[in-house]
């Protein structure tokens, strides 16, 4: 009877609690001088939250990034916030759209629009100053709720209830959202797996599989954005056991040959994997013992640095491993070479990838946490000032011996070993 009561009480609650919790972020982030600067542009001018961040309160979830909407075009948006100094830049003038900034905080202000033609990949665009025309054009209904600052709903395709009730709709004829934008499969995928309490529609996944070549003409940027967005780990657990989104996702990155191995963790390794990053729980889905995982980093051109990253893990298992490869003398090698991020890497991989759950690898990660890499008791200037070696080639080569042999000697050597080096 008290969840029944519960459950009632929510329900009728659950507009004050929205407006207030919207009205708490008015007053929390900076970004009432937005509000101020535009509400007072003129008579008409209007300007309201949107998207992410009310489908976010409504759903009790933190809310990470603001977007908001006006009926103004992006000239007169640019000529508001000069004039009252507020810093931005044009992220994507052309669809209206401009990035305030204010203190820490960056907001995407766009421009109502109706998207005149689409390509599948971009739209053509005409400014507006009808809301509902704006709506019209965005993906699901829980993505077309807005608010003023004072929580006023404005919500013309019901996004609140359907959020509420865990259903994702597409906003009129789902097989020409996907059309406009390919994009829109992907995120279909995302939305149903954070928030929907539905099985899927199988006719809207009939429309999304018949449109999935559609996604070879989006660029690879867009591509890996989306795919970080879905790469969560409680978003991962569902995927890796929901049959039709798992089809899907594998249609479209075909290299995540490992996606599988979210659905049977302990509680253990979830307990880890919640530390973790997007680049190392994509390792864990792309390193195996064929080519994979460089096809998977030439195709998306991942920056160097996590490039290098992914690269460290799958060279070190590439190599049979055993007991001694985890030993220290071993491990800090690796920890003097590449850093305390490899030695992380390497062993929570190793953790979450074998079967057998290895208490000493913790205990051996724990050692490395606040660990200092070793220095070199040598430098150049010690050898050129006491062995009297000139600046140059040799110096070079009998530096590069020294450092070899430290480190082959567990970081130490003796300076009867840096003469038997120097004079030989």
């Amino acid at each position: 009877m008290k969840n029944f009561l519960d459950k009632i009480f929510l329900r009728s609650n659950n507009l004050e609690y929205i407006s207030a919790n919207i009205r708490n972020l008015s007053k929390k982030k900076p970004v009432s001088k937005i509000f101020n600067a535009i509400n007072s542009f003129s008579s008409e001018s209007e300007i309201r939250y949107v998207g992410g961040c009310i489908r976010k309160i409504i759903n009790q979830e933190e809310v990470d990034d603001i977007d908001l909407a006006t009926n103004l075009i992006p000239q007169q948006v640019c000529e508001i916030l000069e004039k009252n100094k507020i810093k931005f830049y044009e992220t994507g003038i052309q669809h209206g759209t401009i990035t305030a900034l204010i203190d820490q905080y960056k907001f995407e202000i766009t421009s109502l629009r109706e998207d005149i033609s689409t390509d599948g990949r971009h739209a053509k665009v005409k400014f507006s100053k009808n809301w509902k025309e704006d709506a019209l054009r965005r993906d699901f209904t829980i993505n077309s709720i807005y608010s003023d600052r004072d929580g006023n709903l404005f919500d013309p395709f019901n996004g609140k209830d359907d959020l509420e009730k865990g259903l994702i709709r597409f906003i009129g004829d789902a097989n020409q959202r996907i059309n406009e934008d390919f994009l829109r499969i992907l995120r279909y995928l995302r939305f149903f797996l954070n928030y929907s309490k539905q099985p899927h529609d199988l006719e809207v996944i009939s429309k999304l599989k018949r449109n999935i070549d559609g996604v070879s003409y989006l660029s690879k940027e867009r591509l890996l954005d989306e795919l970080k967005k879905i790469t969560k780990l409680s978003t991962l657990e569902k995927l890796s056991k929901d049959k039709i989104s798992l089809e899907i996702i594998l249609a479209i990155f075909p290299e995540l040959k490992n996606i599988r191995i979210f659905s049977k963790l302990n509680l253990e390794k979830k307990e880890i994997l919640k530390k973790v990053d997007f680049i190392f729980l994509l390792s864990l889905m792309i390193i195996d013992e064929s080519d994979n995982t460089d096809y998977f980093l030439y195709k998306y051109n991942i920056s160097k640095i996590d490039k290098k990253r992914i690269e460290i893990i799958k060279n070190f298992y590439k190599e049979k491993t055993n007991t001694n490869t985890f030993k220290e003398n071993n491990l800090n090698k690796i920890f003097y070479h590449y850093g305390r991020q490899a030695i992380e890497d390497i062993l929570i991989f190793k953790i979450i990838k074998f079967q057998k759950y290895d208490q000493s690898l913790l205990e051996t990660l724990k050692v490395y946490e606040n660990k200092k890499k070793p220095q070199m008791p040598l430098g150049a200037k010690k050898l050129m000032e006491k062995y009297k070696i000139p600046e140059g080639k040799q110096l070079g080569n009998k530096l590069k011996i020294i450092e070899e042999q430290w480190i082959n000697n567990n970081f130490q050597i003796s300076e009867k070993q840096v003469e038997q080096i120097i004079n030989s």
